[in-house]
């Protein structure tokens, strides 16, 4: 990992000059996989990474604000501001937005999480100009008027019942409740259908001014893409927005801290008619800048990360108990989840639970074997790879990192952390993690005598 500082100049469309600090992050070879971060008066931060094989290239906006910086009383804002920014600007209509991405062959969307929210556009490299003038206008420019408040409610309302409809989804939501329990962590992030009712124009605006400030925004563009243009570009539309004027201006730090999660054995259990009872049994996790990550990635991927991770060989392949079974961890700024999902008929939720349980215990006891260990460095590698093939995960990559750890970390430095885990690490955060006593959600059709005894998977 390399940094270098330069001094370069960005240009506003009045050609007036103010200097901006520029950053050599990571340094590739003849250019290639180069990235660069320069922060700009106001203290709005651009990076970028350089692709110049490709032909397309993605652009995104990543603000510092998600579900978890919600009251009770916003509950769901972050998520309904992210789709009234596509609802119109001062120089561009909803149509507008949506026809001038259209209108290259380009994509365009949004994501919200409970840390973070992005916005972007993937487009050919000869397009990218245009792709950077339209998100930077919805992200500056926005009205957020009255009318596209009302309307865009029911949009939102509609996304809430089809997620409250597939509960392979809601599970997991009503696992964070379970564990986090009335917290703005263990909220979901859609909000709630009383919430979003209940939110009005001014509370979403006032929200918008406060967390859309340059001090909180990274933008992130991969692909073949000179940094110095970027800039540039990005340079005259926040300015022309007069969002640069504060030239004093520091960028938010990451996110950071420790904070324990004390649930241990609590049962959230929602009986709905489904065909399947979905379950996630699990327990608390680390926070992303733990560095026992790469260790419990490992351990993850091993334990319930493929067709040849023990929960899928033991729950599916040697009984048949389950079409979908796997584990995964969310790791936020200052805790985290491990958790184990299976979708079974409702009758053999408690043989699922038992193997789950047993294999998490055998686990936390003795850790895994060194062909499991073997086999998933190799297949945590790989994927990582893999899942930077595109120009959007690229730019998903540079940004979030920048956001939320505040560095870079080549490729090649996260294959070599990744390959240097070893027995006694994982050992030691399985003894950590899978040790703890879990708790449990649970949705089906589960009857009295069967709800009556999930309990037993968390004694």
């Amino acid at each position: 990992m390399t940094s270098r500082d330069d001094e370069t100049t960005a240009r506003t469309s009045s050609e007036a000059r103010a200097v901006a600090r520029t950053q050599t992050l990571l340094e590739g070879e003849n250019g290639i996989g180069t990235v660069r971060r320069t922060t700009l008066p106001g203290g709005l931060r651009v990076v970028t990474e350089t692709l110049p094989s490709v032909r397309s290239a993605t652009f995104g906006i990543w603000a510092h604000v998600g579900s978890r910086d919600e009251t009770p009383t916003l509950g769901g804002a972050t998520h309904y501001l992210e789709h009234l920014l596509f609802k119109g600007t001062r120089r561009r209509s909803a149509l507008d937005i949506s026809a001038a991405i259209d209108e290259v062959g380009g994509e365009m969307n949004a994501f919200t999480a409970k840390e973070y929210t992005c916005y972007y556009a993937r487009v050919l490299d000869t397009d990218l100009p245009l792709a950077i003038d339209v998100v930077c206008d919805m992200l500056t420019g926005s009205v957020i008027g009255a009318a596209d408040v009302d309307a865009e409610r029911g949009v939102v309302l509609e996304e809430i019942a089809m997620t409250e409809d597939d509960p392979g989804d809601c599970v997991h939501d009503l696992f964070a409740h379970t564990m986090l329990g009335d917290t703005p962590l263990g909220r979901p992030v859609l909000g709630t259908v009383d919430t979003v009712n209940a939110l009005g124009r001014d509370q979403i605006a006032r929200f918008y001014r406060k967390h859309y400030d340059p001090t909180h925004l990274v933008v992130a563009a991969a692909g073949n893409v000179d940094h110095d243009d970027v800039v540039r570009q990005v340079h005259a539309a926040f300015d022309g927005a007069g969002a640069l004027s504060r030239t004093d201006a520091v960028p938010v730090a990451p996110r950071s801290g420790i904070r324990a999660i004390r649930t241990a054995g609590k049962v959230g259990l929602l009986n709905r008619k489904t065909e399947q009872a979905h379950v996630v049994l699990g327990m608390p996790g680390i926070p992303r800048t733990d560095d026992r990550r790469w260790a419990l990635g490992v351990l993850n991927t091993a334990l319930g990360g493929g067709m040849s991770s023990r929960l899928f060989q033991e729950v599916r392949e040697k009984r048949g108990l389950a079409y979908s079974v796997y584990s995964y961890t969310s790791s936020f700024a200052d805790c985290g989840l491990f958790g184990v999902y299976a979708g079974c008929r409702p009758n053999q939720v408690h043989d699922v639970l038992k193997i789950c349980r047993d294999e998490l215990t055998q686990v936390a006891e003795n850790g895994l074997s060194d062909e499991e260990l073997r086999r998933a460095v190799g297949q945590l590698a790989g994927s990582t790879v893999l899942g930077l093939e595109d120009t959007g995960a690229l730019m998903n990559r540079i940004g979030k990192s920048e956001l939320c750890w505040g560095e870079q970390m080549s490729v090649d430095d996260m294959l070599e952390r990744i390959a240097a885990v070893t027995p006694d690490e994982v050992r030691e955060v399985a003894r950590d993690v899978l040790g703890q006593r879990p708790s449990l959600s649970v949705i089906g059709p589960l009857k009295d005598k069967q709800a009556a005894r999930l309990d037993e998977a968390v004694a």
